[in-house]
This record gives structure tokens, sequence and C-alpha cells, in this order.
């Protein structure tokens, strides 16, 4: 990885600015990668860290060249969830000020759903509550064969609200519904059998090789093409097929095959070389 955030990709951010919480690198071929910087704490969440997470994904809506985002957590742990001060803070607090609280996690998260390259949590240690919320709200989440996840939740007399429509649309309702009933432990083979999890590599050196396989392996996709392709699902999922989806998905691939990516796409392809976005 290059510089943190002053390659031309990104250019204008305020570098000052950015806070320590969160590291952000990138690459001038487009792939980033977002460092939840709090080890100490086990990366846990508090009102900063969401601030900072919030501002770094706010920064990548705009980074017209990230092809790729990866997230991961500092000193080998993802996220443990929320910080335990933090919610000691928040037990004393009015029902206004713990709203307030929630809706910057939510708009978080939102922001990190929001990113148009593709997104991928890279899970190591352990990925708890929140943590396991980050991972879903990302496209794809690849963990180490020695992850843990759990909702614990409950087991405090909470609910996992905020994070609850990025693990119903990972793993479904029915299995959401017992994850957050539970609070129950579970390793990455079954987050990988029930969604949460796309990947699972056996140890850091296969993560750092699956982050190395990925990256090559998006280089050959055209960038507006991913963009387009992650809007689709988000607009198609779930909808009645009808005359109007139909319509819907036909006027998409009718814009996208007259657009100058489309054109160059098909016309190095019956030209047998690759197209400019992959040199």
């Amino acid at each position: 990885m290059s510089n943190p955030i002053v390659d031309p990709l990104v250019e204008g951010l305020d570098t000052d600015a950015t806070s320590p919480l969160v590291r952000l690198e990138a690459t001038v071929e487009g792939v980033a990668v977002v460092t939840i910087n709090r080890p100490e704490r086990r990366n846990a969440f508090d009102a900063a860290l969401i601030a900072a997470l919030s501002e770094t994904f706010e920064t990548l809506h705009g980074a017209e060249h990230v092809r790729l985002v990866f997230l991961r957590g500092a000193g080998g742990t993802f996220s443990a969830g929320a910080d335990l001060d933090w919610m000691r803070a928040a037990a004393g607090h009015t029902e206004d000020d713990n709203r307030e609280d929630a809706m910057a996690m939510a708009k978080m998260l939102k922001l990190l759903w929001d990113i148009p390259a593709l997104t991928v949590a890279l899970v190591q240690g352990g990925a708890y509550g929140g943590g396991a919320g980050l991972a879903a709200a990302c496209d794809m989440a690849i963990a180490t064969a020695d992850a843990k996840f759990s909702f614990a939740e409950v087991k405090l007399g909470l609910v996992a609200a905020t994070i609850s429509p990025y693990v119903v649309a990972a793993v479904g309702p029915r299995t959401a519904r017992g994850l957050f009933a539970t609070g129950r432990t579970f390793d990455a083979a079954h987050a990988e059998k029930i969604g949460l999890i796309t990947q699972v590599v056996a140890d850091d050196a296969a993560l750092d090789g699956a982050i190395a396989g990925l990256s090559t392996e998006m280089m050959a996709c055209g960038p507006m093409a991913v963009i387009e392709s992650k809007k689709i699902v988000e607009h198609v999922a779930y909808q009645e097929i009808d005359h109007g989806l139909m319509e819907d998905t036909a006027k998409v691939i009718a814009r996208v095959r007259v657009s100058d990516e489309g054109q160059e796409g098909v016309l190095a392809f019956l030209e047998k070389r690759k197209p400019r976005w992959s040199e």
C-alpha cells in the first residue's frame, strides 16, 4: 500500500483532519484499505470511532478511482462490538440521547453499504455485535478459520437493532432470528454456511493471498460496470418480476451497452485484447 490517502485517486483530502482511529491507505490502481485502528480496545465502537468511520466511508463515496475497498481491524481483531465504557455511559443517557447515538451508528453502516466500489471485510480474531454488523454491511467478507462471531446483545438485555437490516440481508430472516435470540458464539465455518462470510481461509498468510487475488481479479472488471452491478442487485432484490421490473432491467443494460465503458469492453473482447481499464 502507498501513502495514506495522498494518492491522486483521493486528491483533495485533508490528511490532518483524518482521525488516527481509522487509517485509510490506497494504491494508484484503486485498491483502498480501511483499518479500524483501536487495537487496545479490540477495535470496539464508541462515538469517536463511529464518527471517524463515517468520515472515511463518506470520503470513499467521492473517490472516483477507487475500485475495491477492504475493511479490517488492527491488532488481529476485526471488532469486539460496542465499547464497554461507551455502553456504561449510554446507560445513564435519556432515550433521546440514545436514539441520537444509535442513529450515528445506523448512518455509518449505511455509508458503508452505499460505497460505490466493491467492499470486502477481512475478519480476523473476532467480529461481535456491531463488528459482525460491519462485516454484513460489506459486499463480501473473508475470514480466517479461527475467527469467532456473535450477536450477543440479548445477553445484555439489548437488541441488535441498527445492524439488523444488513445481517438479515446476508443470512435471511429465519437464521437471523435464531442468532439474535440466542446470542450464541459461532465459528467461521458456520458463518460461511449461513452466508455471513463469503470465504474462509486458513490463516493470516492465506488472508493476504486472498487480498492479492481479489485485487487482481477486480482489475479485470469495468469500474462502472461494478457500480451498476451493485445497484441492480439492490433494485431487484425481493421484487416481483413483473413488466415494470423487466423494463427497468432492460433500460439498465441498454444504457450500459452504449456507454463508453460498455463499448470499450465489447470491442476489446472482439479484438482479443485487454480493455483499457485493466492495463
